[in-house]
């Protein structure tokens, strides 16, 4: 007999996050709206009077901030809700209310940025004087006249912020494609059972020991986003071409600059991981070689790149042992971690289970004055614990962020945020391989070590070079279609499996199903963040030069500073070619480590 999904009205309460300490009831969140909604409009009483001393500067920035915190806050509580039921269009309703606010906040405001570009270094280094409060704001100051050449006049600024909601429909579109109006067949498990197959079970079925399982839930997905192929392709296009014109606007020399202007990251770090990745493909093949050899095929299939490779063991987590053991792995951190751990769990900051309506996947997101929140679609396999660390990673960051900073200065960019949940993730496989009695979940955390690191390394450099291949193309005037994304990333994957992985007419749409194109240079930023990761919890499991304190005063520094600087200041730098090597080395080790446990 088929499973049916369960709806969210179906899932225990103590499994479910509680977002009642951000709003009680829609009632308060509305009051909030319609209190900010009046507020935006204040801003037109600064236009003509907030650069005429130091004081009245510092006015107008906490004014923002009141109002930004607000924005935010309201957003956030409305966006959560839809993601755990996007069944329920009354979220989505509100989520798009705060969207408007936010446009017509950002038009209102257009005046702002230009008219603070026209001061210049005397005048402004007098306002410090006149409030010395306003050093609290010096780092942001300096940071919009990093963007001089790049801003507009009032007007322009003013058009494209009426522009920017129409700007984001790519993205909207395509998760309310992938999300809400996807529906899929039945599917059978390795014991029989009939079970409702959807975006969140499929790393269930892909993972299964069953071939023709995994084989057909890899068909069943990749059919179904080659049904939509030219949808999604039209949208992501027009995602690529928004950025692509956004950046020639603002006088950057490509889109790739432009992403990584924000957070001050130089495109030679991009170059030299793309460079050492692709100068060690050989220990990727000898990954690939070595999960052929343990799964006894002459041929891998890309389905078969993600099988959880320890058959001996059908180990199940529940809720409570997934938290347990995370507390446990992460003690290592000290005290102070481990009572934001427990703050999280319990006060309900984690989403754990699948159902249907709920978003795939998982994340942890967080907005200034509430507690973050963490989302994850929870099976109790052993992966499924290092996503809960993973997550929580992000959330007690965030968490310390808050404490330690102001609204402006606490929210991580986006090149530093994996590093917190990515160290978790590493420190929480090694706890397992050392501390467990059982040599086949020894292995298991050993794997979900390596898998870590060949999807944050290697994978996100493989679709990091579809993507930029993709803004290439459109920057210099070309287009592209589905046939160009679909063939490119097929050319590209063969240079990364070689011959050892055979790629079937299904691998030309792998790409469809990556949400994070839709976040222009983003994935490429999971492996300098897992290559930051790797060093920090090598120092910290070993003992060395401090590091579990020097990544504490890390994970507190929020966004004080640009992130490659934060990172030199705890000894990594992300400028060095080594940093990526000592990945590499650092997945090749585990490699021939899982081949000698396992033959043990």
């Amino acid at each position: 007999m088929a499973k049916e999904e369960k709806l969210r009205c179906e899932i225990e309460d103590k499994y479910k996050w509680d977002l009642t300490k951000i709003y009680k009831d829609e009632k308060e969140w509305q009051k909030d709206f319609d209190d900010v909604k009046e507020k935006i409009l204040k801003v037109l009483e600064y236009k003509d009077s907030f650069l005429s001393n130091g004081k009245k500067l510092y006015e107008y920035l906490k004014y923002d901030e009141e109002v930004s915190r607000k924005l935010e806050k309201i957003y956030y509580y409305a966006h959560l809700n839809y993601d755990a039921d996007t069944l329920d269009e009354k979220y989505k309703v509100m989520t798009n209310k705060v969207s408007d606010l936010f446009t017509k906040y950002n038009e209102l405001s257009s005046f702002v940025v230009p008219e603070i570009l026209k001061l210049d270094e005397e005048k402004l280094n007098t306002f410090y004087k006149e409030e010395e409060k306003l050093e609290d704001y010096r780092f942001s100051i300096e940071n919009i006249y990093r963007f001089k050449n790049h801003t507009l006049d009032e007007e322009k600024e003013k058009m494209l912020s009426n522009l920017s909601k129409c700007l984001s429909n790519p993205e909207e579109t395509y998760e309310a494609l992938t999300d809400s109006d996807f529906e899929y067949d039945y599917i059978t498990d390795e014991k029989g059972n009939k079970v409702k197959f959807n975006e969140s079970n499929y790393s269930l079925f892909i993972k299964s020991k069953d071939r023709s399982v995994r084989k057909r839930a890899f068909e069943m997905l990749h059919n179904k986003y080659k049904k939509y192929i030219r949808t999604i392709t039209s949208t992501y296009k027009g995602e690529v071409e928004n950025n692509v014109v956004l950046a020639k606007i603002r006088n950057y020399d490509s889109a790739i600059s432009a992403s990584l202007y924000s957070d001050n990251v130089p495109v030679d770090i991009y170059n030299n991981l793309i460079k050492v990745v692709n100068d060690n493909m050989n220990v990727l093949y000898d990954y690939y070689d070595f999960t052929k050899e343990i799964l006894s095929l002459d041929r891998l299939h890309m389905y078969d790149t993600y099988v959880e490779i320890i058959n001996k063991i059908d180990k199940k987590y529940s809720f409570d042992e997934a938290k347990e053991i995370v507390i446990d792995a992460l003690s290592v951190l000290g005290d102070k971690y481990v009572k934001n751990l427990k703050k999280a769990f319990d006060e309900k900051w984690v989403d754990y289970c699948s159902y249907k309506g709920k978003a795939s996947g998982a994340y942890c997101t967080s907005c200034y004055g509430a507690h973050p929140v963490v989302l994850t679609n929870f099976f109790g396999k052993f992966g499924d614990v290092s996503a809960v660390a993973h997550e929580l990673g992000h959330a007690v960051n965030f968490y310390l962020s808050q404490q330690a900073n102001n609204k402006h200065d606490y929210n991580n960019d986006i090149f530093v945020a994996e590093v917190a949940s990515l160290t978790n993730e590493i420190i929480l496989s090694n706890y397992v391989i050392e501390h467990s009695r059982n040599k086949n979940l020894k292995l298991i955390a050993l794997y979900n070590l390596i898998n870590l690191i060949q999807n944050n390394l290697f994978d996100a450099c493989l679709e990091g070079e579809l993507e930029n291949k993709a803004y290439t193309l459109i920057d210099n005037g070309e287009t592209i279609d589905a046939e160009y994304l679909s063939s490119t990333i097929y050319d590209i994957r063969s240079k990364y499996y070689k011959d050892v992985v055979n790629l079937d007419d299904k691998s030309k749409y792998s790409w469809i199903r990556r949400e994070h194109y839709f976040y222009p240079f983003y994935l490429f930023k999971y492996a300098t963040g897992v290559s930051a990761a790797i060093m920090i919890a090598t120092k910290i499991i070993n003992n060395e030069d401090d590091m579990k304190n020097k990544y504490i005063s890390f994970l507190k520094m929020g966004d004080t500073d640009y992130p490659v600087e934060l990172l030199k200041k705890i000894g990594i730098d992300m400028t060095k070619e080594e940093v990526y090597e000592n990945a590499v080395n650092f997945f090749s080790n585990l490699i021939d480590e899982f081949d000698k446990e396992s033959d043990k």
